[in-house]
């Protein structure tokens, strides 16, 4: 058993690169459906449940240290991706069509969680707003999220559970239905030539300058400053039940990123590779707190989880017809919000391969506003419970 730090964080970092590694150079079609990420914390919370290590002082103060000042930093590169300026090149009805899939994504969880909230254990409505943040954002914002309503670690199963079932399944779905794409937009007499217009306009790639070792040093000397200054200054901010000072240090870091992201800061490619690292480093530390024994509900929330996406797709087909909207806008906003730039670009690419940077631009967009709005959704979730 292991009861010191390094040995703990080791296996924790090699568990992660091997499977990025695997997923990377093997591109099997398995990790399509259930991604490293996902099989990183189902593997790691193995090894918690089977004890490869005990909670002694030394893992728990490592633990502590490597999540709460990597999170900031993490929040920080992947926003610095994001230039906020050419996702306003999208147009109103793109950007329309994006902030739909994210309100209907919210009142998915509202409408659920009050006719479901008696069949979950207490305090079940954190584990939602965690969740609310991956499907109008990422990951990142899920882990954000997850920090700043202090969900405990072992309550995470259920949001990755939920996270990779029902969203590859949607995945499916959306991918299944573009050959019906002309039927559907007759139905809804929507214009598809502006997306030809657009994909001929926008490009997300060619600017990026090559990975090199100065860039990477910088870029990982600065994202750990800007950790330091949001725990510095968080303290100094006023709060309240919902703004704690977990909250004020993932607001000021996003706030951050975004107002860098407009710099040009967000050409070095450097950024993207940390991020992840740092990402997938906080993904194994909560999994390594969990326990298969506490995951007892889980067919009730992955239920759950269809039962968001169904209302979703509702309002989304509703909307649909009154505003004449497309299906390709409709399936990458969908995929935006709930997959995130992994799946976005992938959908938009199976209409057609020039329509691939509207999917990552659309993405991006779901870094930027999904902390924000599941923040939100989880302070209706919260009164929901009351």
């Amino acid at each position: 058993m292991i009861t010191t730090a390094f040995p703990y964080l080791s296996i924790l970092i090699f568990i992660a690169s091997m499977l990025v590694y695997i997923q990377t150079k093997t591109k099997a079609n398995f990790f399509e459906y259930l991604p490293a990420i996902v099989i990183l914390y189902f593997l790691v919370m193995t090894l918690s449940t089977l004890g490869l290590w005990e909670k002694t002082d030394e893992i728990n103060s490592a633990y502590k240290a490597f999540k709460s000042n990597l999170l900031p930093a993490m929040i920080f590169l992947m926003l610095l991706q994001s230039d906020i300026r050419k996702i306003f090149q999208l147009g109103k009805k793109i950007l329309l069509t994006f902030f739909l899939a994210s309100i209907s994504i919210s009142l998915g969880f509202i409408i659920m969680f009050t006719i479901m909230n008696g069949f979950f254990e207490e305090g079940a409505w954190r584990a939602f707003g965690a969740l609310s943040g991956s499907w109008m954002g990422g990951t990142g914002n899920m882990v954000a999220i997850q920090s700043a309503l202090e969900l405990p670690d072992s309550k995470m199963g259920y949001v990755l559970l939920i996270d990779s079932i029902d969203y590859a399944i949607w995945v499916m779905i959306l991918l299944a239905l573009v050959p019906f794409a002309k039927s559907f937009n007759k139905w809804t007499k929507a214009d598809g030539d502006i997306l030809e217009k657009l994909s001929s306009t926008l490009d997300t790639q060619k600017e990026k300058e090559h990975i090199n070792f100065p860039s990477l040093f910088m870029m990982l000397g600065l994202a750990l400053m800007v950790s330091v200054v949001a725990q510095q200054v968080a303290p100094l901010l006023p709060t309240t039940s919902f703004l704690t000072n977990t909250t004020w240090i993932v607001i000021f870091a996003t706030l951050a990123g975004i107002a860098s992201g407009m710099t040009p800061l967000s050409k070095e490619a450097s950024a993207e590779p940390l991020a992840n690292i740092m990402l997938y480093l906080i993904v194994a530390l909560i999994a390594s707190r969990a326990n298969f024994a506490e995951l007892a509900q889980a067919p009730l929330y992955i239920m759950a989880g269809f039962m968001i996406i169904l209302i979703h797709a509702m309002v989304m087909v509703i909307f649909a017809k009154i505003f004449k909207l497309d299906l390709f806008s409709l399936g990458v906003a969908s995929l935006a919000n709930i997959g995130g730039v992994a799946s976005a670009p992938i959908l938009a690419g199976a209409y057609h391969k020039a329509l691939i940077p509207i999917g990552v631009l659309m993405a991006m967009m779901g870094y930027i506003v999904g902390t924000f709005m599941g923040l939100g959704v989880s302070q209706v979730l919260k009164l929901i419970a009351m």
